[in-house]
């Protein structure tokens, strides 16, 4: 059923965190003669509320600093403790009543690919020892703070056994050296999307949050591309091995340089894994407030993004004109799809003025109700309501539903295609119901073995593994593939293929096709009968019919295979890869 959020925004708060530093007991720490307590004292003059010791393959930085800590206060206890000794103390407790401080570890994987394990205060130093040498970190080099330990365990089961184990699983500096997205790469498609993709990892680490652009790695783990739907929080951390910057090397970045804000009631280590474990984006953020020189506004850079297959703006909720009925199907439509967000107040383009609402929580009321009411069966959306350029709107946050076909009024089956909404047709319908059993069928299959008992998930997204990525005849992953034609009683009849996910779609005709779909049987028809006469810009047997300017550039592609040809419709860069990138000159 609906649900509101329950935290109030007068209780919230912006904390920054550093949750990827090094300490002297990691064996390439930079500099000399620092120690623990200096540690703290950068991380309060930085005004971090949050850090965590990430040592390479160890927990011995946390564990001696809190050694020294017990120590003096058994000296305290026992009345032995010196004057600079106390002072010492008081200045840990002080310092540890201000800022957050975390252990952890940054774990080397097989291949060398990094990985950080972070844990609540209270948890065992020994327990996280103990973690380590199951993920075979040799024991006699447990205290090294090595770089590399020889042949450690596979990411995938270093994210299970960290997630076990009640551990925060972020992947570290994944779009650069070591890390798990593989960028640069030409190989490893199904690799990258189980690294990055699975339920066991709650964030990714990225080097390049700040800056903004359509090929950054969020934007890129957002979940509108086809073969990662999972959107995936990002945060940023200063992977310091230095207290100071080093000014010969500019990547050489100090404790602090590089942080990210965390919006919480008040800081806590559960309350930070709930919100990398929850679906709502906005409660992080890079921690530079001023970027090209404005504040960060959450709802505005989703505007910059514009409408796309899981988020949608709406002006109003107006009876009149239809607005109403538009995000109740846009509701139904996502939680179809891959789920999304829905902002009321606000247009898509970037560029027009904030209208937002007048009074948010009737607004919210007034979803609830109809949501509730009119889209079947019940589905768990969330509402709360942000600022964007100083005006109220709401968002309606909307999963990917675990019992699909949703429904508005019983009877109308809506589907997210790209940014639009449309009814869906019987081939989709039939989609949705063998969805629904598959994911029924794996969570009774999780549920019988005792080994994941505690990985149980609660939404279809968590368990459904997405979809293959296209090997052998490297298809786009966008737009539509117009497979066949044929004529029945004078009537034209078409077989389409949904290039996002696989789907054909048959008995297609004009008057019934969809947007997109009308798009590319108009074109398809417009072909000449002999297609060696096709105006196309040849790359070998990849060509390039035609690029459609927009906001989303789309372009219409041929493939010429064995004197066949296959043609695409409507394909946006999101699913263009391999030897489409040369056909139309991206490169990674």
């Amino acid at each position: 059923m609906a649900r509101k959020m329950t935290n109030k925004k007068n209780k919230l708060k912006w904390y920054v965190m550093d949750l990827h530093l090094h300490s002297p007991a990691s064996g390439d720490y930079k500099q000399k003669n620092v120690n623990y307590l200096d540690l703290l004292h950068k991380a309060e003059t930085k005004g971090l509320d949050v850090i965590a010791f990430t040592d390479h393959n160890t927990v011995k930085g946390y564990r001696e600093m809190m050694e020294e800590v017990a120590n003096l206060k058994l000296l305290e206890t026992l009345n032995r403790i010196l004057p600079e000794e106390r002072a010492r103390l008081l200045e840990y407790e002080r310092l540890f009543n201000k800022i957050l401080v975390l252990p952890g570890f940054e774990f080397t994987a097989t291949f060398g690919f990094h990985i950080l394990g972070i844990f609540p205060p209270n948890k065992p130093i020994r327990d996280i020892e103990h973690l380590l040498l199951k993920l075979n970190v040799p024991s006699e080099t447990i205290d090294d703070g090595a770089f590399t330990v020889g042949a450690s365990s596979d990411v995938l089961t270093a994210y299970r056994e960290i997630n076990l184990a009640g551990g925060l699983v972020i992947a570290a500096h994944v779009n650069s050296s070591n890390g798990v997205a593989m960028r640069g790469m030409n190989f490893g498609g199904q690799t990258k999307i189980a690294y990055t993709q699975d339920p066991n990892l709650h964030a990714l680490e990225v080097t390049d949050l700040e800056v903004r652009g359509r090929r950054t790695t969020a934007m890129f783990f957002n979940g509108t591309k086809p073969e990662y739907p999972r959107r995936m929080h990002c945060i940023q951390g200063s992977d310091a091995h230095r207290l100071d910057p080093d000014p010969s090397r500019k990547k050489e970045l100090g404790l602090g340089e590089r942080t990210t804000e965390i919006l919480l009631p008040e800081v806590s280590f559960d309350m930070i894994l709930d919100v990398f474990k929850g679906n709502d984006f906005s409660k992080t953020r890079p921690a530079r407030k001023q970027i090209n020189g404005s504040s960060y506004d959450f709802i505005q850079a989703a505007r910059e993004e514009g409408p796309n297959i899981i988020q949608e703006f709406h002006v109003d909720v107006m009876v009149r004109g239809g607005h109403l009925y538009n995000v109740i199907a846009d509701t139904c439509a996502l939680a179809n799809t891959n789920g999304g967000t829905l902002y009321i107040g606000v247009s898509g383009n970037a560029n027009e003025a904030v209208v937002g609402v007048q009074e948010p929580t009737k607004v919210i009321q007034k979803l609830e109700k109809e949501i509730n009411n009119r889209i079947s069966p019940p589905l768990n959306v969330e509402y709360d309501s942000l600022k964007c350029k100083g005006k109220p709107v709401v968002r309606v946050m909307i999963p990917r539903g675990d019992d699909p076909p949703y429904a508005v009024d019983d009877n109308k089956i809506y589907v997210r295609e790209e940014s639009d909404t449309s009814l869906a047709v019987r081939d989709e319908i039939v989609g949705l119901v063998n969805r629904a059993r598959e994911y029924q069928r794996l969570l009774e299959f999780v549920k019988k073995d005792e080994n994941l008992a505690s990985l149980v998930p609660h939404t279809e997204a968590e368990v459904v593994p997405p979809k293959q990525e296209h090997t052998s005849d490297e298809l786009p992953r966008t737009g539509v593939e117009v497979i066949a034609s044929e004529d029945r009683k004078g009537s034209k009849y078409y077989t389409l293929r949904d290039l996002r996910n696989g789907n054909v779609v048959k008995n297609v005709t004009v008057k019934s096709a969809r947007k997109l779909w009308h798009y590319a049987i108009t074109k398809y028809s417009e072909l000449p009968q002999d297609k060696r006469n096709l105006k196309a810009e040849w790359h070998g047997n990849y060509g390039l019919l035609q690029k459609v300017p927009g906001k989303t550039v789309r372009y219409d592609f041929v493939e010429k295979k064995n004197g066949n040809y296959r043609f695409f419709y409507g394909v946006t860069e999101d699913g263009i890869s391999g030897p489409w990138n040369d056909v139309v000159g991206i490169t990674d």
